[in-house]
């Protein structure tokens, strides 16, 4: 740890210092000089000189943090989904000017090696770009925190098409080098698995148990810089990657074995491979628990043996850390504490179970019953035999203090069991984060609402003071200020730039919604924006889009609940309306419909929907009557370099999800923040946007909550919304005939037979509301002066939804976290 004498050389803040750093970084780091240097050794270059200015602010942050142990997030995530790193380290070192100009010097194009950065395959969708967010915003913030997760070496996949179909390639996000992260293999922490525990007397003649694993691998830490705005602050991500413990065998390799000669090397590094390994085989759930184990028990044992001074006692330790779960993903955490208290430090198990429940908090993402993780007895008792005695010890616990409150209520006691007993034994990952927690989070109103009454109400009756809401926010650093530079300088010229770390000052913008002037000028920021997603798309994916059309844009992962089926069969009922004459071409707004998605690999029915997409896309694009009118965009691979094009361009978000079944949603947020409206149900986050920028600025159709619930509960039939509306029957027996697939008509009609026998999330019944909404959208859409007027509202009205006020949120109500401002 460096100390107070130890002086750090500062990189000098103007055009010639930056040159000079840039010149020796080429040089000395590179190999290589200016005359032969290619663009990639120019991006790596010019990286690490700019990581060099934050790297004196990040040096002095950990020492004062150091000094002062101050109370820290550790913030346990198995996704940081960060989107590209430069123009955030500019932004933040206010680096932007003097590095253009620097490298315009030497003739270089900053835009070019911009293009040469490849964004870290580190997360997937809104979880992770979430903790992306929050860790932002905690910087920014000046409070302590590290963010913990795992360095995947491949990312979760990059998407193509063929033929339309997604077919899933490695995204090899480190072929060419990361200059953003500090390998430190010297600080690498062992972590067992497998093997047997066995019973022991200690010196006191307690009978205590000990872990006998079976086999170990190494955690090689990465650390990330997370720069604050412009206040000097540079938090830390450390991310782990698996290596073996004994990674070549030269006796085997000489004998000329040389696959087996590595095989053990092979075997630890799949643990850190891929995001989200495809878990439809008993091997896939045992690598997907070998990684949540993986990286919390690194991250356990790196706080407490490299973060805290060695002399620390650990009965101080919820003063001084809490561990925030960011979903089930990282909840083997608790018993991993416990066994390194019990086991390892000798503590009673009373005295570690009080610090461990004053340590961890838990934020749960979903409504899904079946996104609530659940582990097999059989496979925990495999991998990882302590854990399992030590959550059976839990439980125990836990259901006598239920049978203690409930005597005569033995059915509730049994409901609340961590451990199910039907369709097999097994360790209910969200109810040990409800019990060990000392909060639990929902992400929006509803959400956290339904939370309670719903998904974990027996444990929210229980311990009605353990639940909490903390509505999901975005950072507007990257989400408005660089994403939308355009917007970002007219915001500024309105109301100043305290905006960017003080998002509710957009407030101020309201008025200037009545402002012609300051309307056109929207206007033109918007349509700038749409010229510029033009190019992207059709350097990126060769796709052709008219930036004089209505932009509806649905981007998200791809799953029945979001219904992307849903706005699919709007495309197809607007396509079926034209082509049998039953509305005029010219009475058809112009639009794009631009979908962005991925399916999980093993997801059979999202990867039928891509390809139904991509098959309706062919057809209303190749329909000469059309051009102009109706166009289907579906870049592939969407990821949050395409999001800062996209959503600043859109005119429409598309947040359509089924009333009651999306936590919060964030896409949403960037949308509205950028001067989208939203088409949504009351779902999620979008209840409290639609409150917030008001009715007349928002287009709600759909089912509540509560309606749906009836609805199920009395007995939903999709046939009978088929049968009863004309335009629907149409849409879907255009699909069934293969109008869309060549005339094979097998090739969509399990996504037919789907809605038509189950439809699980009600498509069919909010399909008129829907397309009744859609209607409301034209006429909104043809007044442009109202239109325009409602997009500034939007952004006026949405400085609620940064994620600077979800972290206060968290302090507040969970953390009990206070800034530490740096060293002036």
């Amino acid at each position: 740890m460096t100390d107070n004498t130890t002086p750090i050389a500062t990189p000098e803040h103007t055009v010639d210092g930056f040159v000079r750093e840039f010149l020796r970084e080429l040089n000395f780091g590179q190999g290589t000089d200016l005359t032969r240097a290619s663009v990639n050794d120019k991006y790596l270059a010019m990286a690490r000189t700019v990581r060099h200015y934050l790297m004196v602010r990040w040096l002095a942050t950990l020492r004062r943090q150091y000094q002062l142990q101050a109370k820290s997030v550790a913030y346990l995530s198995a996704e940081f989904l960060l989107g590209r790193q430069l123009d955030n380290a500019l932004l933040a070192a206010d680096l932007d000017e003097v590095v253009e100009e620097g490298l315009a010097s030497l003739g270089i194009d900053l835009a070019e090696l911009r293009e040469a950065e490849v964004e870290p395959g580190l997360g997937n969708g809104g979880l992770g770009r979430l903790a992306a967010c929050f860790i932002d915003s905690l910087a920014t913030m000046n409070v302590p925190c590290i963010g913990y997760g795992i360095r995947y070496e491949y990312g979760i996949f990059r998407q193509t098409f063929v033929d339309g179909w997604q077919v899933e390639k490695p995204d090899n996000w480190l072929a060419l080098g990361s200059p953003w992260e500090f390998p430190h293999p010297e600080s690498a922490v062992t972590v067992d698995f497998g093997g047997h525990t066995e019973q022991y007397t200690d010196e006191s003649g307690t009978t205590r148990s000990r872990w006998v694993p079976g086999w170990s691998v190494l955690g090689v830490p990465y650390n990330y810089m997370v720069p604050g705005f412009e206040n000097g602050r540079v938090n830390t991500l450390r991310l782990w990657s698996a290596r073996a413990t004994r990674a070549f065998d030269l006796e085997i390799f000489n004998a000329g074995d040389y696959a087996q000669a590595v095989r053990a090397q092979t075997f630890a590094e799949n643990i850190s491979k891929v995001l989200y390994p495809e878990d439809s085989t008993p091997q896939g759930k045992e690598l997907r628990l070998q990684q949540q184990y993986f990286f919390v028990a690194c991250s356990l044992r790196d706080f407490l043996d490299q973060v805290l001074p060695h002399d620390f006692d650990l009965r101080n330790l919820p003063d001084r850390i809490v561990f925030q779960l960011n979903d089930t993903h990282p909840v083997i955490a608790i018993p991993e504490l416990m066994r390194i208290l019990v086991d390892e430090r000798g503590w009673e198990w009373s005295e570690a179970w009080a610090i461990t429940q004053k340590c961890f908090a838990y934020t749960c993402h979903t409504l899904l019953p079946e996104a609530l993780e659940v582990w097999s007895v059989e496979l925990l008792g495999k991998l990882l035999p302590r854990h399992l005695e030590i959550i059976y010890r839990i439980n125990e616990d836990f259901m006598a203090e239920l049978r203690e409150a409930y005597p005569d209520d033995e059915l509730r006691v049994r409901r609340m069991s961590i451990i199910a007993e039907y369709p097999e034994r097994a360790v209910r990952m969200a109810y040990l984060a409800t019990v060990a927690g000392s909060k639990v989070n929902g992400v929006a109103a509803l959400h956290s609402q339904l939370l309670k009454d719903k998904v974990l109400h027996d444990f929210s009756d229980h311990y009605p003071d353990k639940f909490t809401n903390v509505t999901n926010g975005v950072t507007p650093r990257r989400f408005v200020r660089l994403a939308n530079p355009g917007l970002s300088e007219l915001i500024t010229s309105a109301i100043g730039d305290g905006w960017v770390t003080d998002l509710d000052k957009l407030q101020e913008l309201e008025p200037l919604a009545d402002d012609a002037d300051f309307r056109a000028a929207f206007r033109q920021v918007k349509r700038a924006n749409k010229l510029r997603l033009v190019d992207v798309l059709a350097e990126r994916d060769g796709i052709t889009v008219d930036p004089d059309t209505m932009l509806d844009v649905m981007v998200k992962r791809l799953h029945e609940y979001k219904r992307q089926t849903l706005k699919l069969l709007h495309v197809v009922t607007l396509y079926d309306q034209v082509t049998s004459g039953a509305v005029k071409i010219e009475d058809v707004t112009p639009r794009t419909f631009a979908f962005g998605a991925k399916a999980a690999p093993g997801y059979r029915m999202a990867k039928q929907t891509i390809g139904l997409i991509n098959a309706v896309g062919r057809v209303v694009n190749n329909d000469p009557a059309l051009q102009g009118r109706l166009t289907v965009a579906f870049p592939a691979n969407y990821n949050v370099t395409l999001a800062e094009k996209l959503i600043p361009a859109a005119d429409l978000s598309e947040q359509i999800s089924l009333a009651g079944k999306e936590a919060s949603g964030t896409g949403n947020m960037k949308f509205a923040l950028n001067g989208a409206l939203t088409i949504g149900t009351d779902d999620g986050a979008n209840v409290e946007i639609r409150e917030l920028v008001g009715d007349d600025n928002f287009f709600l159709f759909g089912l509540l909550e509560p309606e749906v619930a009836e609805i199920v509960d009395r007995g939903y039939h999709p046939t009978s919304y088929y049968e009863e509306n004309r335009s629907l029957r149409h849409a879907l027996d255009l699909i069934a005939s293969g109008a869309f697939s060549g005339g094979d008509r097998a090739t969509f009609e399990p996504i037919v037979s789907n809605l038509l026998s189950e439809d699980r999330f009600l498509v069919l019944a909010d399909y008129q509301a829907y397309i009744d909404a859609q209607e409301r959208v034209d006429e909104a859409y043809a007044d442009t002066e109202a239109w325009t007027r409602s997009a500034v509202l939007n952004v006026a009205r949405s400085g609620f939804f940064s994620s600077d006020r979800s972290m206060r949120d968290y302090i507040d109500r969970i953390w009990h976290t206070h800034p530490v401002p740096p060293e002036r």
